[in-house]
């Protein structure tokens, strides 16, 4: 979900002062978690103060899938990223806890533990931890509503038979276990287990010559090629460059304006949606956006930061005309000739046939194991 920049910095101030939540300094190293890693995935990166724990990603599951976790107790996280639909929602845009509109798309989750930034925009969420904090404490637009409600909220979970239990395993350090810090943390825990790599692609990496058709093998040809170039932005094997694991190092944040919208012939997008610029207030910003993974993209749509593009195929046609050019209304304007469009988004030719090739290499990426997997089920039904 989306972040307003005055509320970042209250909400790390937020988290600094929740503390560890139980990861107590001096205590003996806990054991090495054993990662469930696709074949060829490296090991995610985790921060040292929140080391990886069975009890964490359990406590986490439990709390994602968990109604209770909003202010007023009627939302989840899984209310905006649904199993099904490898964690995304099928909605243009998602309502918060309290009706209120937020701005961009509930992205898919499939593999977020690689991503070296997160939200569609922000230079400044380099963790799961930073970002859990804008869905639970976020104001402007009121997400899960926490704000007002925190304690409230603890002492639901206090409350409940189970919850105890599972935050002194997950936290067995710490005076109080049921707390923000180890909510965030759990959170961010369970997240990094979310890990998607058994799709046809996947198996035709692997030397599987038959998990792809014919036509899903002439896309994967246009897709890394030089005429469609969609690896420029969409590369390695989890389709972004936003990427970072135990043994990289921080990459400088890429984002990128694909010609969405010129609401004023200028390079201007919508104002509550204006990409990097919400953090930089450089002009050159307007419409810069982290580029998303692709992984199950055939489940996440609609598609874009703001969901205002509703199919793949859709999709292809945006970038194939080089940019949009939204006509009438409010927002209307010619995003072809956007200023602050990156140059690798112009206009070029595919056939019918072409586009549907591309499509059946994108529709290839769908991994029906990770949208059923019951590692990642509510465990509350």
């Amino acid at each position: 979900m989306s972040s307003r920049a005055g509320k970042l910095s209250v909400a790390v101030a937020l988290l600094s002062a929740a503390g560890c939540g139980g990861d107590a300094p001096g205590r003996p190293a806990p054991p090495a978690y054993a990662w469930s890693l696709p074949a060829g995935f490296p090991e995610p990166f985790v921060p040292e103060d929140n080391p990886m724990s069975v009890e964490k990603v359990e406590l986490g599951r439990h709390l994602f899938h968990d109604t209770r976790l909003s202010g007023n107790g009627t939302m989840s996280c899984a209310s905006c990223h649904e199993q099904a639909r490898a964690f995304s929602d099928g909605k243009a845009t998602p309502t918060g806890s309290t009706g209120d509109h937020v701005a961009r798309n509930s992205p898919g989750l499939a593999n977020v533990a690689y991503l070296g930034t997160y939200t569609w925009a922000n230079p400044l969420l380099e963790t799961l931890e930073s970002q859990a904090l804008v869905p639970l404490f976020n104001e402007f637009p009121t997400e899960l509503g926490l704000t007002p409600k925190l304690e409230e909220a603890l002492e639901r979970l206090r409350a409940d038979a189970k919850y105890p239990e599972l935050f002194r395993a997950a936290f067995p350090d710490a005076p109080e276990p049921v707390s923000q810090g180890s909510i965030v943390k759990a959170l961010a825990s369970f997240q990094r287990t979310l890990l998607s790599g058994n799709s046809p692609y996947d198996r035709y990496l692997q030397g599987d010559n038959a998990a792809l058709s014919r036509s899903a093998r002439r896309g994967m040809e246009l897709f890394f090629g030089e005429r469609a170039e969609c690896y420029h932005c969409h590369s390695g094997r989890h389709l972004s460059n936003s990427f970072r694991a135990k043994d990289t190092k921080p990459q400088v944040a890429q984002f990128f304006n694909t010609g969405l919208y010129d609401l004023d012939g200028k390079g201007a997008y919508p104002p509550d949606n204006p990409g990097l610029f919400e953090f930089t207030h450089d002009a050159l910003d307007h419409g810069r956006f982290r580029v998303p993974q692709l992984r199950n993209v055939e489940l996440t749509a609609p598609y874009m930061h703001d969901g205002s593009i509703p199919t793949l195929e859709a999709v292809i046609e945006h970038y194939t005309s080089g940019g949009r050019n939204v006509t009438e209304g409010p927002l209307a304007g010619d995003g072809r000739n956007n200023p602050n469009k990156d140059p690798l988004v112009r206009p070029f030719e595919l056939t019918d046939e072409e586009k549907q090739d591309l499509i059946a290499f994108l529709k290839s990426l769908t991994d029906t194991d990770f949208t059923t997997d019951p590692r990642f089920s509510n465990p509350w039904k």
